[in-house]
């Protein structure tokens, strides 16, 4: 086949299909063309999770009328004007692709107003073509209208999710940039319905209010400048106490932009190494303010991805401003090494890990059926965490927290596989905050959270009345666990939801570890641990006990 020249159209979507990988991608180059024109008010409206309709409406400097055209010219731009302009970037956009790309798989209407001008000027687009321009009433700023996304590509479409997913990438954009500009006042409103409203007050904790409630703000830790002229860090963190499933909750920004970094999200999360649980991650708002020459923003189409000049120097600052944080401000967990016993006869004490499951392991163990325990005698409680039994092998020191665990998790999933989730009703509706990204899954996913034992019901925007909840889930941390259940439903990846749920669950339902215990609950405890398919790991993977058998016992004590 002989090489050519492809069509404008052609070359106008493949150069699309690079920037406008879904509807979220269309709300991100327009917030971001908002925000560069210094809007302080963004509103964005989505309908059919945004290929139905977009609309962005800012309050910005708004373009001249001789540039209307213009803007909608492929690599046209006010950001750039020569290629040292490449080395310092300062603005979000910079490469005049984003309008030209979404004429080019939809149809645009846009009406903006300067503020030397009297009046605005509308102007209307289809596959990338001006069809009309004509003057119109405007208040100063732009807004701009997409419809019928990938109307002209219907193979595009058939790759978008539902749309819930599209919506909620949707929510969880805005949701970042609310954080990344809290001087400017966000409105997000998804299928006629009102999801996020920040104030613009510029305090970045009312912004997290206003996102994650007002408790999770009020507990959150401020992570002051490094002062460091040339790279600071600042932005808030929770303390170890408040922790999340997922990383969704880290909103991570390097000059104000949201970007993906593995780098930053490392970072973090090393600084709270040693002080949260197994597989929980922190909630943090984090801005990396750096010299724009020390960063290249030009990696990725979609501008989500950079590169650090100096990757280890980032590393080290996000590091240890997030630790100083923790430390200076919460409470540090003193983490003590156990002195192993003596082992002249290579003997140690012995943990009950299934045959050929290492230790270290983080992932949930799966349940198969393991050698049952022996029948165990209670003989009493160790500080307040350790149930002491005794067998025909030895002694065993059982953990209280992870044994619960085991037994709930087990419970639950063959209530859920027999459909019959026992639920309890609460006395007093306990009232709750989500995030627009956990109200879209609890909209899409209400037959499956009812599933679960949840009852809940609208309380006003963002807020609901919880009405009944798993009866195995105590009357404390409701609110925490429901928050949990909501994040694993609101994740696209599907695999082994069931069971991070029923681990949630079980975690937040077990009984603590400094929890005093009477005798009769000691007993039927172990007595249901005995009867657990694996009653010798939680669900987390970590031992439920450890065993000191006779013959060891008899050794320590030189009686052979």
């Amino acid at each position: 086949m002989p090489i050519k020249v492809l069509p404008t159209e052609v070359v106008s979507k493949i150069a699309a299909g690079e920037v406008v990988e879904r509807p979220a991608s269309v709300v991100k180059e327009l917030v971001e063309n908002a925000l560069d024109a210094g809007a302080t008010q963004i509103a964005v409206e989505v309908r059919g999770g945004g290929v139905e309709l977009i609309r962005v409406v800012d309050n910005g400097e708004g373009i001249p009328p001789e540039e209307m055209e213009l803007a909608f010219e492929r690599h046209a731009t006010s950001k750039l004007s020569d290629i040292s302009d490449l080395e310092k970037i300062a603005s979000l956009g910079f490469r005049g692709e984003a309008l030209p790309s979404i004429a080019a798989v939809s149809e645009v209407s846009m009406v903006s107003r300067s503020r030397q001008e009297l009046s605005g000027v509308l102007i209307n687009l289809k596959s990338g073509a001006v069809v009309q321009k004509a003057r119109r009433g405007a208040p100063v700023g732009t807004t701009v209208t997409v419809r019928r996304l990938f109307g002209s590509l219907p193979a595009r479409r058939k790759f978008l999710k539902s749309l819930a997913t599209e919506s909620g990438h949707t929510a969880e954009l805005v949701t970042h940039y609310s954080l990344a500009f809290p001087e400017v006042r966000f409105i997000l409103v998804l299928e006629g319905r009102t999801s996020l409203r920040t104030s613009g007050s510029g305090e970045l904790r009312q912004t997290a209010a206003e996102v994650y409630g007002l408790e999770a703000s009020q507990a959150m830790l401020e992570v002051a400048d490094t002062g460091q002229l040339a790279l600071r860090v600042s932005g808030l963190v929770s303390p170890p106490s408040l922790h999340r499933a997922s990383r969704s909750y880290l909103s991570l920004f390097v000059n104000r932009r949201w970007v993906h970094s593995r780098l930053l999200s490392w970072a973090v999360e090393e600084a709270y190494h040693g002080m949260l649980p197994q597989n929980r991650h922190p909630i943090a708002i984090i801005n990396v303010l750096l010299e724009p020459q020390d960063v290249d923003v030009n990696v990725h189409p979609t501008k989500t991805e950079v590169r650090f000049r100096q990757e280890h120097e980032v590393f080290v600052a996000v590091q240890r401003a997030v630790r100083h944080s923790l430390v200076e401000q919460s409470p540090v967990p003193q983490l003590r090494s156990v002195s192993p016993l003596p082992a002249e006869d290579g003997v140690r004490p012995k943990t009950l890990w299934p045959q050929g499951q290492a230790p270290a392991q983080k992932t949930a163990v799966p349940l198969i059926e393991t050698p049952r325990l022996p029948p165990l005698r209670v003989l009493g409680q160790a500080a307040t965490s350790y149930i002491i039994a005794e067998g025909p092998e030895g002694l065993y020191l059982i953990d209280q927290h992870a044994a619960h665990e085991r037994i709930l998790f087990e419970k639950f999933l063959a209530q859920r596989q027999a459909r019959q989730v026992e639920r309890q009703g609460l006395l007093e509706p306990l009232t709750i905050e989500v995030t627009p990204q956990q109200e879209e899954a609890l909209k899409s996913q209400a037959e499956a959270l009812a599933g679960y034992g949840f009852e809940l019901e609208n309380f006003g925007p963002r807020a609901y009345l919880v009405r009944a909840v798993p009866a195995l889930l105590p009357g404390e941390n409701l609110a925490a666990a429901l928050n949990e259940v909501l994040d694993c439903l609101a994740e696209a990846d599907v695999s082994r939801r069931e069971e991070r749920i029923a681990i949630s669950l079980a975690c937040h339902g077990s009984v603590r570890a400094g929890q005093v215990l009477g005798e009769e609950e000691m007993h039927q405890l172990v007595r249901q641990l005995e009867q657990t398919k694996q009653p010798r790991t939680c669900p987390h993977g970590r031992p439920t006990m450890i065993h000191l058998s006779a013959s060891q016992l008899d050794h320590e004590f030189g009686r052979r």
